[in-house]
């Protein structure tokens, strides 16, 4: 929006064609979604307080988790505000891949803004099904997936870029519709499963957030796309803002939910966020080097479906609790513990996946 405005602003004075460059934009969507955080955050905790929407705990799990029962929940919807204002200011909004990062993420939110609702204020325990989550989930995904495919303007949109081979890519066909259905719903349930500790999810979402820009720029830039031999894309380098934006916001909502935590993000914040940076991987191009990146994710997801397959196949658990994070805590880590260690790991994933920029 506020790029218009400087556009036009530009005749009268040259100074506000600072604000087409892109590095600059996102710095500033960073910077607008993490004041939000702050001056939104405090009084959505006392409403949510007052409200008495509060985390429910699992009694079977982690004895130290029943002292968190009560804590405020649905703060993820800070997080969508944050990222939506702080977007909506300092994106092109004439770029196609802002909207379907938009309405992707909104969407997932409100699926998941349901679910909380009806568990914590509609005192239903069961909240959405799980059918029901998972059918609407695949609708939105399905939607962004075709609208990508049908609009695309060059094959290489469609096309799987593999890691590590210079020049290598697949050729998709309708496979591309699936592929993206299966990154979108996939990552945002991982992010879902792995938001049961405080903190543990949204940091990773912001490093990958971070690495997923690096991406965004150098494929929406033709040189540094030619130099690095990845496909060069030219609408992708506006999703560098949508990003920061993410990235302010997550930080803004870590300020509140560093352990311990004064509010949860709920299933509105986890659903949303994965959606989001599966979608972000799609649109560059990257969703191998995402899986790498987001190892944690993968790996709190094939816990829970190791721990239910051994369990219906054998009667015995692999782990003393899933998701993965529980176990760890039932062994005897603290909670800090585990959260700091799943963030190193996160650390060292992005890296890798960054390296695979030059190593090709």
């Amino acid at each position: 929006m506020l790029v218009y405005l400087a556009e036009y602003l530009s005749q009268f004075h040259t100074g506000f064609n600072v604000f087409q460059y892109l590095t600059l934009r996102a710095i500033l969507g960073v910077l607008t979604a993490l004041l939000i955080s702050f001056l939104v955050g405090p009084m959505m905790i006392r409403r949510l307080s007052f409200h008495q929407i509060g985390q429910s705990v699992r009694s079977d799990g982690p004895q130290t988790h029943l002292a968190k029962a009560g804590t405020p929940t649905m703060g993820g919807t800070l997080i969508l505000v944050g990222v939506a204002v702080a977007t909506l200011l300092w994106a092109d909004l004439g770029n196609r891949y802002v909207w379907v990062l938009l309405v992707v993420t909104l969407l997932f939110g409100a699926i998941g803004w349901v679910d909380d609702y009806r568990k914590v204020v509609a005192r239903n325990s069961k909240g959405l099904s799980a059918r029901s989550k998972f059918f609407w989930q695949s609708v939105v995904a399905l939607g962004a997936a075709l609208f990508l495919y049908y609009t695309a303007q060059e094959t290489s949109e469609v096309q799987l870029l593999v890691p590590f081979f210079k020049n290598f890519y697949v050729d998709l066909g309708w496979g591309y519709v699936l592929l993206v259905y299966f990154v979108v719903v996939g990552s945002s349930n991982a992010v879902n499963l792995t938001d049961g500790l405080d903190g543990l999810a949204i940091l990773p979402t912001v490093m990958i957030a971070g690495a997923l820009a690096v991406f965004a720029y150098v494929t929406g830039h033709a040189r540094f796309a030619e130099y690095l031999s990845i496909p060069f894309i030219r609408d992708a380098g506006e999703v560098i803002v949508f990003a920061g934006a993410l990235m302010g916001a997550g930080l803004g909502f870590l300020w509140f939910n560093a352990y311990p935590a004064q509010v949860f993000m709920g299933d509105v914040g986890a659903l949303a966020l994965g959606a989001a940076l599966g979608m972000m991987a799609v649109l560059v191009r990257q969703e191998l080097v995402f899986f790498v990146m987001a190892g944690v994710f993968v790996m709190e997801t094939v816990s829970v479906i190791l721990q239910v397959a051994s369990f219906k196949l054998t009667g015995r658990r692999i782990f003393r609790m899933a998701p993965l994070h529980h176990h760890f805590e039932l062994l005897g880590w603290p909670e800090p513990r585990v959260i700091v260690r799943f963030w190193i790991v996160t650390v060292i994933l992005v890296l890798i996946g960054l390296a695979t920029l030059k190593i090709r």
